[in-house]
């Protein structure tokens, strides 16, 4: 079942409905922001719509990829090493807050779902 008011495929996000958006992301954008990011995802939504109208034939099967990687093709797979960084501290040192090394982030507000 689509959500979609009937009529709205293809429509552009209105000024109106980006505010919205917006406060219900708690972004703060100021005038030039908010219309650049409008554009921008009005643009990425044609890039979809534009997509979703390519004809893909029903037989047709699914891949992750357009070059088959077959096992005779491939690199092998390099061992995982550990290589600490000599940039840690000045990675550190740009961190708003700091505790023990880790570099703290606010908490995000969330609605436990029941």
């Amino acid at each position: 079942m689509s959500t979609r008011e009937p009529g709205s495929e293809g429509a552009p996000v209105s000024p109106e409905v980006f505010e919205h958006l917006v406060q219900l992301a708690a972004l703060e954008l100021n005038p030039e922001e908010a219309e650049y990011l409008r554009r921008e995802m009005n643009g990425q939504l044609t890039a979809i719509r534009e997509l979703e109208a390519i004809q893909i034939p029903d037989g047709l099967p699914i891949t992750s990829h357009g070059v088959p990687y077959t096992p005779e093709i491939s690199q092998s797979l390099r061992q995982d090493r550990l290589q600490p960084s000599s940039q840690a501290d000045d990675i550190l040192a740009q961190a708003p807050e700091v505790d023990e090394r880790y570099i703290v982030v606010p908490d995000i507000p969330r609605t436990e779902l029941a």
